[in-house]
């Protein structure tokens, strides 16, 4: 995860309020358990260990803004991913609508996997 993840709030650029991110919001951990649902096709780890998800806000009307990458740019489910999160979130109770905004910078590398990913992976 990148620094941005021990912000408390920050102006979400797709609707110009201030979200707070989910470590400090009630639905955090549902709304991770639902990320980590999502799993890349080809990877037998989900997008959230796999280091996918880069940035998660939700606000107090329940409205979920998430950025997220790909393992590369060229990916064959590129533009099925954001869909399954979308799903998968908007599942969540509490989440009234799910923002999935699709970024490559910085572009995603091996270091950001988790420890159980890695495992996953056997890449240690």
């Amino acid at each position: 995860m990148t620094d941005k993840a021990h912000e408390t709030s920050f102006v979400a650029e797709s609707t110009g309020e201030t979200v707070v991110l989910t470590e400090n919001h009630p639905l955090h951990d549902d709304v991770i358990k639902a990320l980590k649902t999502v799993y890349d096709p080809e990877i037998p780890a989900d997008i959230y260990e796999l280091g996918l998800i880069y940035r998660v806000a939700i606000n107090d009307d329940g409205i979920a803004d998430i950025d997220m990458t790909l393992t590369a740019p060229g990916c064959p489910v590129a533009g099925e991913m954001p869909i399954w999160v979308k799903n998968a979130v908007s599942a969540v109770p509490g989440i009234l609508d799910v923002q999935v905004n699709m970024v490559f910078d910085p572009p995603w590398d091996q270091s950001r996997m988790s420890d159980e990913a890695r495992v996953a992976l056997d890449m240690w």
